[in-house]
């Protein structure tokens, strides 16, 4: 079991949570590069936003050195940088019913 403010912890940053609802519906080690170009592509779709040449590294750097190891404090989050791979696996209820509602109220994929 997770305590929920671990799980809030978890969603508080939009950028953070991006990368977990792309995870969420992937089964299997993903790929850093895919999570980041779903989130790059999330956060400029539909709000007008234009993100400079840089920004696909820059959301790559505050991926792998900031959100996904401090995802990766949870037992359910794998994150292997010397692999370059991320996966979600055995997510507790509470983190499913958070992230799934979550990701219907935000929607980044419409």
């Amino acid at each position: 079991m997770v305590a929920l403010k671990t799980v809030f912890e978890l969603l508080e940053n939009e950028r953070r949570r991006y990368a977990l609802y792309y995870l969420y519906e992937r089964d299997g080690p993903v790929p850093i590069e895919d999570v980041v170009e779903t989130v790059e592509r999330w956060e400029t779709d539909g709000d007008g936003r234009v993100l400079d040449d840089g920004s696909f590294e820059e959301i790559a750097l505050e991926l792998q050195h900031r959100h996904l190891p401090r995802s990766a404090e949870v037992e359910f989050v794998q994150y292997d940088p010397s692999q370059n791979v991320v996966q979600i696996n055995g997510s507790p209820p509470e983190f499913d019913a958070f992230v799934t509602i979550a990701k219907l109220l935000e929607s980044p994929d419409d």
